[in-house]
């Protein structure tokens, strides 16, 4: 797989999770078919679209092609087809998307960052913003504090996974372990996180 399809792939794949993770959100807070694409649409690509914008690629990413809003509209639809099935959906199995959706952009959203010449510590960031952004924006439209503010280990998650993928690409390893590397450390960060009850400090 050449190295702008592993990208591509490992996008729509978060994509879809996150719209699914958007929706089942939207689900619960009682809002109407309508309301339930939309935020399974910001939840998903809002991220990826403010991590082109200040790195400078517009159009971004998810809007220069229809397949990025489809992979959104189908996560999301496939939850209101399903909706019957979605109270009895395990929180585990949540978590465990959650958290591959979240590893999945953090590793994307930074190795993009880094093929565009930026900074490996902004890299970082721009990783980070990619895999939380969305969520954020989603809690915002739903009127409540993003829960990356009052959540246990998340966006540091993101943050391990983003930097750990910098550093292996600046050690020029190959594309497809640097960003396996990253995946492994945010995905495991998030889950041992919310299996242990990790929190960061509060004052």
């Amino acid at each position: 797989m050449t190295a702008g399809r592993l990208l591509t792939a490992a996008d729509l794949a978060a994509t879809c999770l996150f719209a699914i993770e958007g929706a089942i959100v939207a689900r619960y807070a009682d809002l109407d078919v309508f309301g339930i694409l939309v935020i399974g649409f910001v939840s998903a690509l809002v991220g990826g679209i403010i991590r082109d914008v200040l790195i400078g690629y517009t159009p971004p990413a998810s809007l220069r092609s229809a397949i990025y809003p489809l992979t959104a509209f189908v996560g999301a639809g496939a939850v209101i087809a399903l909706d019957q099935f979605v109270e009895r959906v395990p929180v585990a199995l949540l978590q465990f998307t959650d958290a591959a959706g979240l590893a999945l952009f953090a590793v994307v959203g930074a190795t993009k960052a880094v093929d565009f010449k930026i900074n490996g510590f902004v890299a970082t960031l721009l990783g980070a913003v990619s895999a939380v952004g969305g969520g954020v924006v989603r809690d915002l439209l739903l009127n409540v504090v993003p829960g990356i503010l009052r959540q246990d280990i998340y966006a540091v998650a993101a943050l391990a996974g983003a930097a750990v993928t910098v550093l292996a690409l600046r050690w020029r390893m190959p594309r497809a372990a640097a960003m396996s590397i990253g995946l492994a450390v945010c995905f495991l960060l998030r889950i041992v996180s919310v299996w242990q009850g990790w929190h960061l400090p509060r004052l």
